[in-house]
């Protein structure tokens, strides 16, 4: 199986940019910010500068290479549109994954996500060069509450210096958690699913080895799991900030 080659990659040119991205929230646009909450408001811009070009370009591709929506074919070969996709986010998750490994090492659970988000982004556009479509139908679940999630990220760490901050954060959280809890914790399994029942079916053999993508599934998977379990500690701290506040008016 050859490699594709590397050297005509926009790879280097995209990381580039999320560093400049990144450079541009940190010292500018959140420079007053506190220190403590500064580099995550940097990360939050460059997950911002992704994941909306990532949703509607994955989009695109899919409308863009498959002859029906209602059977979508796999295994297909990558398209050069879809190639692109998919360094575009390989880019993200390398200067992301950076971030967190030398400002915040010991968030693993970061770590080990944009991990196995790598491996399944780099091989499937230098490795195998087939199952793009599979891949970014993932990243279109992904990508389609990155809006809400950092609009709500940015409130967190601001609540405390902002009231308006604090009120957006306190609006937002049910519907964020609703919304999040629905896409990765209803619609991503079954997507996954689907992808695994296609593949076992056979039509990927010699395009894409068995174990390279039962290792997606697993990989995929997990990464879902990862995001139910962060989810549900979410909803249990509200539900317990909520009960001490009833608790507190009844005092009062």
């Amino acid at each position: 199986m050859e490699f594709l080659i590397f050297y005509e990659s926009p790879l280097p040119l995209l990381t580039l940019w999320f560093i400049f991205t990144y450079i541009l929230g940190y010292f500018i646009i959140f420079k007053n910010w506190n220190n403590k909450y500064r580099s995550e408001a940097a990360s939050c811009l460059m997950s911002l500068a992704h994941g909306t070009p990532a949703l509607v370009l994955s989009i695109l591709s899919i409308l863009q290479s498959q002859k029906s929506i209602s059977q979508l074919d796999f295994t297909s070969p990558n398209t050069a549109l879809q190639n692109l996709v998919l360094e575009h986010s390989i880019a993200y998750f390398l200067m992301d994954l950076f971030h967190y490994m030398v400002l915040i090492p010991s968030d693993v659970l970061f770590i080990a996500h944009h991990v196995a988000s790598l491996y399944v982004l780099t091989t499937c556009r230098y490795l195998f060069g087939h199952g793009a479509v599979a891949i970014l139908g993932i990243l279109v679940l992904a990508e389609v509450t990155t809006s809400c999630q950092n609009t709500w990220s940015l409130s967190r760490y601001r609540k405390l210096d902002s009231e308006k901050a604090a009120g957006v954060f306190e609006f937002l959280s049910p519907y964020f958690y609703a919304y999040f809890s629905v896409v990765r914790g209803i619609l991503g399994p079954l997507y996954v699913y689907k992808i695994g029942l296609v593949f076992n079916s056979g039509v990927a053999d010699g395009l894409i080895p068995r174990w390279a993508w039962i290792s997606w599934i697993v990989v995929i998977a997990g990464g879902i799991g990862g995001s139910v379990l962060w989810v549900l500690h979410l909803w249990i701290d509200l539900y317990r900030e909520r009960k001490t506040k009833k608790g507190l008016k009844k005092l009062s």
